[in-house]
C-alpha cells in the first residue's frame, strides 16, 4: 500500500477521539479516548493489513487448516440424549450454514437434536406469534435491543441459568453483559457482534477506473462513486429491499455528522425526527441516493435488491458494482456466493467521515431462552463459551465480542482485525440506533423506519416529507404521540 495513504489515515484516526462518546455512562473521558483511538486505528488498519504481502497467499488468512472443533474443551455440558431443541434466528444462506456448525458441535457433546428455524425479517412478530400460540422455540436470537426489552416486559424471557451467566462474566466485558440485561437481571447473551461501519470494494473495478486511494470523507466517497460510474462501472450497490440496510446508512451518516450526543437523544426519541440534524443527514444521503447513475440498477434496482444480492452483484457478473456498504458479515456472502477472495479481490475501508471523524456503529444478536428447560440453558451456556465462539468465527463472516477466545480461530485476517478493533473499544461503543428503538419503529419489515427510508430512497428529494413520516411513526411506537 502507499506510504502516503498510510500516514494520512493514521493521522485521521487520531482525530477520532471526541466523536464516539462512551456507550456506558460514567466512563472517564481519558479511557474513552484511548479506546476509541484503538478502535479507529484497528478498523483503519484492516484495509492496510489486507493490502500487505505478509499473508500466505490465501487471500488474507483463508482456511486455517483447523477442524471446526476448538483445541480444548473449556465448558462442560450435560447429557441431553433424546431431547429435541428448536433455535430461531433471522439468518439464512451462508449465515445459517455457518451457525449450524455450532449447533452440530452442541449435538455432538450433548446428544440433543437441534432444529434451526429462520424467523424472516420480522423476528419479533414471528416469535410473538409462536409464543402466544404456545409453541415458542427453546432459544431465539433477537436482533434488536428494543425487542429484548419488550419481550422481558411481557414476561416471555426465561432464566438463562447460572452456568450461562458464569460464562458471560468470564468471557465478556461488562458493557456487552449489560446489553443483555433488563432491570439488572441477565436475560440474554450477546454472543454475535457486528461492526456496521464498513465499505467493501471490488479491487478490479477500482483499478479499472484508475482509483488509487480509498475515500476517507463523504465528499471523497461520492467523488469515487462518480469516477466509477464515469468508467462504466455501477458505483454503489444498495440492498434497499431490506429496510434494515437503509437504517444503517442513515445511522452512520447521522453519527458522524450530528455527533454522539444527538445520536443518543434520537435513539431514545428525546429529540424529534423533525430536528434539523435529521434534515442534514437525509440531505447528505440524498447526495448519493438522488443520483440514479451512482446506484447499481438505479433507485428502482436498489429497492428490488435484498442484502445478499447487494453483495453478490458487487463481486459477480460481467459488470460488477464497485462498492457495497455493510458490516463485517459481508464476508460470509463473499465467501459463500462469489469467487472473490477477501483481502485480495474484496477489500474494505471505514465508512467515510461526514463530520470530523468516521463513525463506528456496532450491532449484535442476543440469544435468549423462551422455554425454561435444561436444554435451553445448556445451549446458552455453550453459546457464551470460547468453544462456540471459536467454531463460529472459524467459518468466516461473523465476529464475536468474546474477549477470551483464541483470535487465531478467525478465518481471515480482515475479519480478525475488525474483531480485534471492536474488542479494543472495551465498553465504549455506539449501538445500532434502530435496534434500540421499539420493534414497530426500528425493526419490522414494511413499517416504521425501514419503510420510511425505503420511501426516501424512492423520493430522495422529499427530505421534509421523510422527516415528518419518521416522526409520526416514531411518536406512535415510543408511545408519545
Amino acid at each position: 500500500m502507499r506510504n502516503t495513504l498510510r500516514t494520512r489515515r493514521s493521522r485521521k484516526s487520531l482525530r477520532a477521539t471526541s466523536h464516539t462518546a462512551p456507550h456506558t455512562t460514567g466512563a472517564s473521558s481519558t479511557r474513552a479516548r484511548k479506546a476509541v483511538v484503538a478502535l479507529a486505528a484497528g478498523v483503519l488498519g484492516v484495509s492496510l493489513t489486507a493490502c500487505g504481502g505478509g499473508d500466505d497467499g490465501d487471500g488474507g488468512g483463508g482456511d486455517t487448516g483447523k477442524d471446526d472443533a476448538p483445541a480444548e474443551v473449556t465448558v462442560q455440558l450435560p447429557k441431553l440424549d433424546g431431547q429435541k431443541l428448536e433455535v430461531a434466528a433471522v439468518w439464512t444462506g451462508a449465515e445459517q450454514e455457518n451457525f449450524t456448525k455450532v449447533l452440530d458441535e452442541f449435538t455432538k457433546r450433548t446428544g440433543a437434536e437441534v432444529a434451526f428455524v429462520p424467523t424472516g425479517n420480522n423476528t419479533s412478530t414471528f416469535l410473538g406469534t409462536k409464543i402466544q400460540g404456545g409453541q415458542p422455540p427453546d432459544v431465539a436470537f433477537l436482533p434488536q435491543v428494543g425487542v429484548l426489552h419488550q419481550f422481558a416486559e411481557k414476561g416471555w424471557l426465561k432464566p438463562i441459568g447460572a452456568d450461562a451467566e458464569a460464562q458471560l462474566k468470564k468471557n465478556f466485558t461488562q458493557g456487552w453483559q449489560d446489553l443483555g440485561a433488563v432491570d439488572g437481571k441477565q436475560v440474554g447473551a450477546y454472543v454475535k457482534a457486528a461492526n456496521k461501519s464498513l465499505v467493501w470494494y471490488n479491487t478490479a473495478a477500482f483499478e479499472a477506473a484508475g482509483i488509487t486511494e480509498e475515500p476517507a470523507t463523504w465528499d471523497e466517497f461520492v467523488q469515487t462513486a462518480q469516477t466509477l460510474s464515469d468508467s462504466g462501472t455501477p458505483a454503489v450497490s444498495i440492498g434497499g429491499a431490506d429496510g434494515w440496510t437503509l437504517t444503517d446508512w442513515f445511522e452512520n451518516v447521522y453519527l458522524s455528522q450530528a455527533g454522539p450526543e444527538k445520536y443518543d437523544q434520537l435513539a431514545k426519541h428525546e429529540i424529534k425526527w423533525t430536528d434539523p440534524s435529521v434534515k442534514d443527514a437525509l440531505t447528505t444521503l440524498g447526495e448519493l441516493w438522488g443520483k440514479d447513475e451512482l446506484i447499481a440498477g438505479g433507485r428502482t434496482g436498489a429497492l428490488q435488491a435484498e442484502f445478499p444480492k447487494s453483495v453478490t452483484q458487487t463481486f459477480n457478473g460481467d459488470t460488477p458494482a464497485g462498492m457495497v456498504f455493510e458490516g463485517d458479515f459481508v464476508t460470509a456472502n463473499i465467501n459463500a456466493d462469489t469467487d472473490a477472495e477477501v483481502g485480495t479481490d474484496a477489500k474494505v475501508f471505514p465508512f467515510p467521515a461526514v463530520g470530523d471523524n468516521s463513525p463506528v456503529v456496532s450491532g449484535g444478536d442476543v440469544a435468549v431462552a423462551l422455554e425454561d428447560n435444561e436444554g435451553a440453558k445448556a445451549l446458552l451456556t455453550f453459546l457464551a463459551s470460547t468453544d462456540a465462539a471459536e467454531i463460529w468465527t472459524a467459518q468466516g463472516g461473523v465476529i464475536s465480542p468474546n474477549k477470551e477466545m483464541d483470535m487465531g480461530a478467525y478465518k481471515d485476517d480482515v475479519t480478525r482485525d475488525i474483531a480485534e478493533a471492536l474488542l479494543a473499544a472495551g465498553d465504549d461503543f455506539r449501538f445500532d440506533l434502530s435496534d434500540q428503538a421499539p420493534a414497530a419503529f426500528g425493526g419490522t419489515q414494511g413499517v416504521g423506519m425501514w419503510k420510511d427510508l425505503q420511501d426516501f430512497l424512492r423520493e430522495p428529494g422529499d427530505v421534509a416529507g421523510a422527516q415528518q413520516q419518521l416522526e409520526t411513526d416514531a411518536a406512535k411506537a415510543y408511545g408519545n404521540d
